[in-house]
Order: C-alpha cells, then structure tokens, then sequence
C-alpha cells in the first residue's frame, strides 16, 4: 500500500510540477516555434541497387521551449522522462520524406527520451531506423558515385509555424567511426537545409541528410571484368589451330559465346531494369562483340577454304594433294590435319638419321654432321612451308587486328570512365 501510495503521490508530483493538466498541449507552444535538430548515425545498413534505396539507423534529437513545462527548482538542472510522457505533451510532428518504412526501437522498451529543463526548454531523442528512397544513376555503374539523402520535415506545420533548422550548424550531423559498406566506400556527410513547396498547403522547412557513396571497384574486376577478358584472349586461339580442324575451332568459339552470354546474364540479373546504357554493359557487350567476332572469321576462313578447293577441281579436275580425301576422312574423325607427305618425309628423315649416326661412329667423318644439319633445315622449311600454307590470310592479320584494337578499347574504356 505504501509502494502505490508513493506512486501515485509521485504521478501527482510530476505532473503539477511540469502543469500537464493546466495547459492543452495540442497546440503548439506559440507562432513560429523554433525548432533545432541534431543527428547522430549508428549505421548505414544497407544499399540497394535492385529497390533504389538505403536503410539508415539513427538518434534524432530536438530542441525547442515550451514555457508550460517550466518549473522551479534549485537542485534538479533538469528532468528526464520516459516514452509515457510524451502522449501528454505536445512534441515536433517530423516525418521522413520519401521514406518506405521507418520504425521505433522498442528493445527493451521504446527507445525515447525526454529532457525538460527548469526554463522549459526541452530535449526529445529518439533511435529509429529509417528505409528510403535514393534515386540513383547507374550510367557509369560499377564506377559510379551515388549521392544520397535523408529529408525530414514537419508534416502539419508550415515554415510560419514551426521553423526546423541544425542546431549547431554544419556540426549538427555526426557519425560513428565505425561505419562501413561492403560496396562502398563512405565519402562524406553533410547537412543542409531548404524549403518544400506544396500547392495545397504551403511553404515547409526541409532539412537534409547528405551522403556521398563511391563503389569500389575490386569486386566486379574479379566477378565480371577479368573473367570477359579471358574469354575474349581465349577465343583468340581459334586463329592459331588450323583452319580445317573444324571441330576444334566451332567448340571453342561456341563455348567462349555462350560464357560471355552467361556473364551478362548474372550482370542483369542484381540490376535494376533501367532504360539507359550502363558502363558495365558497354564493356561486356563489346566484349561478346570481340568473341562472335572470332567465330564469324572462322566462318569466313572456312568459306574462303572450300572456294579455293572448287576452284582448284576446276581447274584439274582433282583436288591437290593438300587437300586429299584421306585428309578430310581423318580430319572428320579427329579434327586434326594428317599430312601424309610430311608424315613420310619425318619417317624418311628419321631412318636416314639413324644410319647417319651410325656411319658417324665408324668413320668419325666431319661431312656427315654437315649433311644432318642441312637435312634437318631443308625439313624444317618444308614444315614451315606446310603451316604458312595451312594457314589462311584472315588469320595472319587476326592475330595482330584483334588484340590490338583490343587493347585499344581497354585504353579507351578505363580512360573514360575511370
């Protein structure tokens, strides 16, 4: 009895001391109630690409006299209350602009707090963490910097009512050191204020959180860049296999296609549908550009090749030995080139070394070293004779065009953008 008896003679206390049931707090304390705010950042929590949005958690602090709720005292510099006081008197009405959903921390209990001061100034603090809308520009995406910003303002009250502004300037915005993205790198924090127009309603202070968001590179070098790069230099060996190996150089330019295909598709897939080009994009699709590319100039080679064998049946009726049935038989089978002269000319040349070296041991003679130095480069131009006829024009000049105007790109690329 004495524990509800000492409550309900403290209830009484506090509420004639701060006149709660003198006064009607549904009105504000007077015309143009100066307003202060102050911002304290726990955390940036989260960005999201695909929604265009950010989640922030935060202390929002606000400043303002109300002389109601002053009161006499010589020991107390002030009194702090809990949320349960604040439905009794009358507090600042802020929203967030743009905002998708925003929420009170209530663990353990509602986090609020309220400050009142002999002279009836008062502190209202709140921890909430707040979802809203960051209109980005994904043109330079990945090497973009994104500016966002959290709005608040009074939903009732225009800027002749209730003037919000920071109350310590430029200072009112402070972070914790601590905050970090796993995308993005933290560039800056600034506030500032302004003013909203509506044309029902009126003119409303506006105060802005600003932030500066520059994304860091490394991630997609390794997930998107590096691997389109590869798949670029690899479909460049298409033009050092032989131009009849038609199996070989078709697998390789078909899987090269259907791999940058896959890239690009795991790109658009964590984007947003956006109706511009982004840099990203740019870069991968000249990339697959590079690799059909390659498999049209095999087209084209393999083209150019059976013209010249009709022209050649034309004009004597068979065709030459470069390019006998069995060659074509094997090539089916294998996708390798079988050149029966050379294979004879190898047979031949290795006999004839064997019986070489042997005369050599008997007779110790310096012109057989001579005669095997000149067999083996008379054979050595054969072969070369044979690759540099196997192999077609379009694929010299491929070999030179295609990595250099490669490289030009990248120049180009990275010079822009970066």
């Amino acid at each position: 009895m004495r524990n509800n008896d000492s409550t309900k003679a403290w209830l009484l206390k506090y509420k004639q001391l701060l006149h709660i049931e003198e006064h009607d707090f549904a009105m504000r304390p007077g015309f143009g109630v100066p307003v202060g705010i102050d911002v304290q950042i726990e955390s940036l929590d989260s960005i999201s690409e695909v929604n265009m949005d950010f989640t922030m958690t935060f202390y929002l602090r606000h400043y303002w006299k109300d002389e109601r709720l002053s009161f006499p005292s010589t020991t107390n510099k002030s009194m702090t209350f809990d949320h349960r006081l604040i439905k009794k008197i009358w507090v600042p009405d802020i929203f967030f602009v743009h905002s998708k959903r925003s929420f009170i921390h209530d663990t353990t209990v509602e986090n609020i707090m309220l400050r009142v001061y002999p002279d009836g100034n008062v502190l209202f603090s709140l921890r909430i963490t707040v979802s809203a809308m960051c209109f980005m520009d994904f043109s330079r995406f990945p090497l973009d910097t994104q500016n966002c910003s959290l709005e608040l303002e009074s939903y009732a009250y225009t800027e002749e009512d209730l003037m919000l502004y920071w109350k310590h300037g430029n200072k009112s915005l402070n972070t914790d050191e601590h905050i970090s993205l796993s995308q993005f790198f933290i560039e800056e924090f600034s506030a500032s204020s302004g003013f909203a127009f509506y044309s029902s309603t009126g003119w409303y202070n506006r105060l802005f959180i600003n932030f500066v968001l520059r994304r860091h590179i490394f991630f997609f070098v390794l997930q998107t860049y590096f691997p389109a790069m590869l798949m670029v230099m690899l479909s460049w060996v298409s033009f050092w296999i032989d131009r009849r190996a038609v199996p070989a150089r078709v697998s390789l330019g078909i899987t090269t296609v259907l791999t940058m295909s896959t890239i690009i598709s795991g790109m658009s897939a964590s984007m947003p549908q956006v109706s511009y080009i982004k840099a990203v994009d740019v870069y991968l699709w000249v990339s697959s550009l590079f690799v059909f590319l390659s498999v049209i100039e095999y087209a084209a080679v393999n083209y150019l090749t059976t013209v010249e064998e009709w022209k050649q049946f034309k004009k004597t009726g068979k065709i030459s030995g470069m390019y006998n049935i069995d060659t074509f038989q094997a090539m089916a089978f294998d996708g390798c080139y079988h050149d029966s002269k050379t294979e004879m000319d190898q047979t031949s040349f290795s006999l004839h070394s064997e019986e070489d070296a042997m005369r050599g041991r008997s007779t110790g003679s310096p012109s057989t070293d001579t005669s095997q130095i000149k067999r083996r480069q008379s054979l050595g131009g054969h072969i070369g004779a044979i690759i540099l006829e196997n192999n077609h024009v379009i694929d010299t000049y491929s070999r030179i065009l295609f990595p250099t105007v490669y490289i030009a790109f990248n120049l180009f690329y990275w010079g822009v953008y970066v």
